[in-house]
């Protein structure tokens, strides 16, 4: 069973996610009753600067302002809750000690290591860390006929929210940290010979393994000890 905390923590990350669809699907909603007016909202306008760009073209048409205020006045609310939550969660990861080593990994930041920590709760659950990817459904399924044995696509077992932030931290780690590492060289490898897709799973799957170890040896990243665990 899980602890108190670990409920606590997911609670949180859970209402932080579903302000932020919230939002999104607003957004849509908005941009979706503007292009019948005639009116293309740019990509660009980012969610933070949203309200302050279509609010003034609402207002200046009637019509416009009573179809379409409500939802953006209620669009503006859940961003507001969204992004004071979103500053909370990342306190509170930056008040724990597992989480700040967690996030000593390329990648890793406050959303991935919280999530992590509160699906894992007691590190001590899983005696070998190359267990933690499987039961994050970050392993193949293996699929056997006659003299064949044949790995597929991950199992995509367990919790989804773990290997979603897993695999974003994965990506950011391939595609957007500076630094190199050890980690970062052997994705890249894997990227020009597998493709992308399957790079990122793979470094997703040794980051489950390497926060796992990292958490139980009391260790922050060191990139000479990644090579060859996953």
């Amino acid at each position: 069973m899980k602890s108190r905390e670990a409920h606590g923590i997911r609670a949180f990350l859970s209402t932080r996610k579903a302000l932020l669809s919230k939002t999104i699907d607003l957004t849509k909603e908005v941009r979706g009753l503007l292009k019948i007016f005639g009116v293309r909202l740019p990509k660009t306008v980012k969610h933070g600067s949203f309200d302050g760009v279509v609010r003034p073209m609402i207002e200046m048409d009637e019509v416009l302002a009573h179809a379409m205020l409500p939802l953006l006045d209620a669009r503006l609310v859940l961003y507001q809750h969204f992004l004071e939550l979103d500053r909370r969660v990342k306190r509170a990861a930056s008040r724990d000690e597992v989480c700040m080593r967690m996030m000593t990994v390329p990648g890793v930041g406050p959303i991935a290591a919280l999530t992590f920590k509160a699906a894992v709760d007691d590190p001590a659950r899983f005696k070998r860390s190359r267990t933690v990817a499987a039961h994050f459904g970050l392993t193949p399924r293996r699929y056997q006929s006659g003299e064949h044995d044949n790995p597929g696509r991950i199992s995509k077992a367990g919790d989804r929210d773990v290997r979603a932030t897993l695999y974003a931290a994965a990506n950011a780690l391939l595609m957007r940290t500076m630094a190199g590492s050890q980690i970062k060289s052997w994705g890249m490898r894997l990227m020009r010979t597998k493709g992308r897709r399957r790079a990122v799973v793979a470094v997703a799957r040794k980051l489950a393994v390497l926060l796992h170890r990292m958490w139980v040896d009391g260790t922050e990243f060191r990139s000479e000890k990644v090579e060859g665990m996953a």
